[in-house]
């Protein structure tokens, strides 16, 4: 009896593990799993284009990051997620606010127009996004 009990909860998670994530993605902007200095490089990743996307992890490959973001919008943004990677391909400047991780400290960060990315110097909890009316 303790063999199956061991054979279901392995199958059960086989399949947790093989499943893949859902996606809350909403038209306009989407949570589903952040800001003082930009560190540059990172392209889109799988950022759609003409996005803001917010990855909640530390990832640099030269084609940017590949995991599902926490945040995809086009609009300003209010809410709560993780992140720590950005790209905004967006036409306009976008400032990503909320806290730091470990100090609590508020931060706000410039994700520059135009394909640029970057990464919030430390991981953080974002929690807005607002167009920036001059440049950053």
């Amino acid at each position: 009896m303790l063999w199956k009990s061991f054979a279901i909860a392995g199958a059960v998670a086989g399949v947790l593990v093989i499943a893949p994530a859902a996606s809350a993605a909403a038209p306009a902007a989407s949570a589903a799993a952040p800001g003082v200095s930009i560190q540059g490089g990172a392209g889109s990743g799988n950022c759609p284009q003409g996005s803001l996307c917010i990855w909640p992890n530390w990832n640099h490959p030269p084609q940017g990051p590949v995991e599902t973001p926490s945040l995809i919008t086009k609009t300003e943004w209010t809410g709560s997620i993780q992140g720590f990677n950005f790209y905004n391909g967006t036409g306009r400047d976008a400032v990503i606010s909320g806290f730091q991780y470990g100090t609590g400290a508020p931060f706000k960060n410039c994700a520059p127009a135009g394909g640029t990315g970057g990464d919030l110097y430390i991981p953080a909890n974002v929690t807005k996004v607002t167009w920036q009316l001059t440049p950053c």
